[in-house]
């Protein structure tokens, strides 16, 4: 057989390092993607979330919306079930989104210009722009 220039060293033990060997956790670390603009994913889905402009109410369905809320005064201590559609504002960026809430009306504050519902939902008054449910079917 001919000697090839390895065959002195091909069968000899691998030898040691002087420090210690990294944990296999640690060594997967260092293949691990890099983020350098941390944050940035989340930067550019909230950008792209779509918000709504808020609608302003004309003067007829202003009137309507007041007569279900005289009703909806009166019937309170019944604690009737009403759904509630209205403007709640984003809290990062300007619009926001029209959102309806079913459930039972506990109390209407005029003070603070809410209707208070049984889960402790509060409804800005001025951000309705539909109340829907028996108490108030015949107005339409």
């Amino acid at each position: 057989m001919s000697k090839g220039p390895y065959d002195d060293i091909i069968n000899l033990p691998r030898p040691e390092p002087i420090r210690p060997r990294m944990p296999i956790q640690n060594r997967a670390a260092q293949f691990m993607p890099f983020a350098a603009l941390t944050g940035y994913d989340e930067t550019i889905e909230e950008t792209a979330r779509l918000t709504d402009d808020r609608i302003e109410l004309d003067e007829y369905i202003k009137a309507r919306l007041d007569k279900k809320l005289d009703i909806l005064k009166e019937q309170i201590g019944n604690e009737p079930e009403i759904t509630v559609t209205y403007f709640k504002r984003d809290e990062t960026k300007p619009g926001g989104a029209y959102v309806s809430v079913h459930g039972t009306a506990r109390k209407i504050d005029y003070n603070s210009r809410i209707i208070i519902m049984r889960d402790g939902t509060r409804i800005p008054i001025n951000d309705i722009i539909n109340i829907t449910g028996d108490i108030v079917k015949f107005i339409e």
